[in-house]
């Protein structure tokens, strides 16, 4: 099992904190946010690890690590960040966020799923956001579920009154899910040079979970996993301080 982090972006929420270093590399009680997960990858046998890395990337430099530089995250998003790495994407792999911490459990869960292609989901997600004033619900990337399967995901597409829950930021792509993942975004390449891709103004500036929604859109089945709190999002100062009181 192979992991494939993403680390490329500003984190312009949290500036001036992130003024000079990127989000990944704050600290939550003496240990970074990509510390932590590379730690809790190895805990759970991955030992595997590429990291995708642009916003001060020179900061970014833990050993026994594959870096992909991504030489223009300002002007593009997650998914194309994700395809940087694309000579990793050869087998299966567990993809995440880089701005997450979350327990060791939601991991092992996680590897345990059979699905060609797994998303965790936090049906607990409401309580996620109660109190968090600098983070509004409509910037969660909410996911609708029918009958054992995603129908709907993302910031815009989905509704805050019919959603089954949030998606964390971490996946799992077997082989078969990585080459469905990586022929539908070579067709979208060329489908959508020049025009929007479902909610993004261009596949450039693409979230993962706007390429999620074209897999559902033309027939794949993506699954949920299930968790109910256990991990954080650092968005805000205010999730970095909820952070250090959650995690130890």
């Amino acid at each position: 099992m192979k992991a494939i982090i993403i680390a490329a972006g500003q984190g312009s929420r949290l500036m001036p904190i992130t003024d000079d270093k990127p989000k990944c590399m704050l600290g939550v009680n003496g240990r970074t946010l990509l510390q932590r997960q590379l730690q809790t990858l190895k805990k759970c046998g991955i030992n595997d690890i590429v990291v995708v890395r642009g916003y001060k990337k020179e900061m970014i430099t833990y050993p026994n690590v594959r870096y992909y530089e991504n030489i223009d995250y300002e002007n593009n998003n997650i998914l194309r960040s994700l395809f940087y790495a694309e000579s990793e994407m050869d087998d299966e792999f567990v993809f995440s966020y880089s701005d997450i911490i979350f327990e060791q459990s939601i991991l092992e869960k996680l590897l345990q799923s059979r699905a060609n292609i797994s998303l965790v989901v936090d049906v607990d997600w409401i309580s996620h956001y109660k109190g968090r004033l600098l983070h509004p619900i409509k910037e969660a990337e909410l996911v609708e579920v029918k009958n054992g399967k995603i129908t709907k995901i993302g910031k815009k597409i989905c509704s805050a009154n019919r959603a089954h829950g949030e998606f964390i930021g971490l996946a799992k792509f077997t082989k078969r899910g990585t080459e469905i993942l990586k022929s539908n975004y070579i067709r979208a390449m060329n489908q959508y040079h020049k025009r929007p891709f479902q909610q993004a103004a261009s596949l450039k500036r693409a979230y993962l979970t706007d390429m999620i929604q074209e897999l559902i859109d033309i027939g794949y089945t993506i699954s949920n996993l299930d968790i109910k709190g256990g991990w954080v999002e650092i968005d805000t100062p205010e999730d970095l301080e909820r952070a250090k009181s959650q995690f130890a």
